[in-house]
């Protein structure tokens, strides 16, 4: 890469975007990581958890159906700084208590991390150097353990100290603060946006049929189904599932923790993997049957296994599961369309959301009616396997 004032530019844009999704990641997640708390408090079923998560995708899907155009028009940087709002607002909503603004919370705050990550996408498409958008993107996409980390770790003792509704108005104030400074990069990083353009209903119907067009787009949008399900389950039911195998919330929190610790160095390094010596569906693949394999083992925990052997396995379903974002989401650009770069991110993410909104439901109907964890896992981590054999299978015709 060259010195000077492109690689200045996109340091900062990274630094600023890795902030902003380390943020959306807090903000989504800090809820589900605390909903043992709040579960408790509110005489509520755990299953239920399970329709929150679900309500979250569904906002998500609509929101990255139609964020487009907003993204072209007001420009990444701005619809950063609606995002992050968007995600302060869930979070004071549901701060509350009541059962009506939980479930407004939702649609809020996932309304908010949907628009996150393609509005970082567009932004740092425009810098990254097409050879290294892998790693670039992954970088940037580290930053959603990171705020995990910081979910699992600052909620349960935020939320000890005082209270689940305190920690969460806690999480807005961040939000908020982190929207404010974004401001002043504005000039630079929104200098692309066209105010000429018109958000009309058809996008909806745009951003998603754009990404059915194409094999490679499709083929992306099939894996992100089955990875972005998995993914949300783990990260909305593995702390419930651990205090109910007898787990206090902080020790939960803190495997949590060190799980998403893991998903950092690999999301890094299968983003240089994926630059310099494995194809991006070959690493994909790959990562399909490790996360379809951890999900297999995580469906049988017991209140025997060591702590450790539960964290070494949370462990792995992390680094597959949780770390697969870079490369899609590069590959997804770059074959994207010029100057579409959050269209297609956002029309591939969709997907993702269908997967997150069917796959916890799954996991929450078979919850309520058997009472098993483990059984939600086994069935959740299938779709991941299914992908894992079209990708390896599509990666070796075309080296052949």
């Amino acid at each position: 890469m060259r010195w000077g004032r492109e690689t200045n530019l996109l340091l900062l844009a990274l630094g600023a975007m890795f902030l902003q999704q380390t943020f959306a990641s807090l903000g989504r997640s800090l809820p589900t990581v605390i909903a043992p708390a709040i579960i408790d408090d509110l005489l509520l079923d755990a299953a239920w958890v399970g329709v929150y998560v679900s309500l979250v995708a569904l906002s998500a899907l609509m929101f990255q159906l139609g964020c487009g155009s907003f993204i072209i028009r007001y420009g990444a940087l701005r619809m950063s700084q609606v995002a992050l709002l968007l995600l302060a607002g869930g979070l004071a909503a549901a701060s509350t208590g009541s059962i009506a603004l939980l479930a407004v919370s939702a649609v809020i705050g996932g309304g908010g991390a949907a628009i996150s990550t393609p509005a970082s996408s567009h932004l740092l498409g425009r810098y990254s150097p097409a050879r290294y958008t892998p790693l670039v993107f992954s970088l940037k996409q580290t930053a959603v353990p990171a705020g995990l980390l910081l979910a699992g770790l600052l909620g349960p003792a935020l939320t000890g100290w005082t209270s689940w509704s305190v920690t969460l108005n806690v999480g807005a104030i961040g939000c908020v603060l982190f929207a404010v400074l974004l401001q002043g990069s504005r000039a630079e990083f929104d200098a692309d946006r066209v105010p000429s353009r018109r958000f009309h209903l058809s996008d909806f119907r745009t951003t998603f049929t754009s990404v059915l067009a194409t094999t490679e787009l499709r083929n992306l949008s099939m894996a992100c189904f089955a990875f972005n399900g998995l993914q949300t389950v783990f990260t909305s039911y593995f702390i419930i599932y651990l205090v109910q195998l007898g787990y206090t919330l902080s020790l939960a929190g803190l495997v949590f923790s060190v799980a998403m610790f893991v998903a950092v160095p690999c999301r890094i390094l299968w983003g240089w993997l994926g630059s310099t010596s494995v194809s991006p569906r070959g690493m994909m693949g790959g990562l399909a049957f490790g996360m379809a394999a951890s999900a297999l083992v995580t469906g049988f925990y017991g209140p025997l296994w060591p702590v450790l052997l539960v964290g070494f396995v949370a462990s792995c379903v992390s680094a597959t599961a949780m770390s697969w974002h870079g490369v899609l989401l590069a590959e997804a650009a770059r074959l994207a369309p010029p100057g579409m770069r959050g269209m297609a991110t956002g029309g591939v993410l969709s997907f993702g959301q269908i997967g997150g909104l069917l796959l916890p439901l799954v996991y929450s109907v078979l919850l309520y009616f058997t009472g098993s964890h483990g059984l939600g896992f086994l069935l959740c981590g299938a779709p991941a396997l299914l992908v894992g054999f079209l990708l390896v299978r599509l990666s070796s015709q075309s080296a052949a």
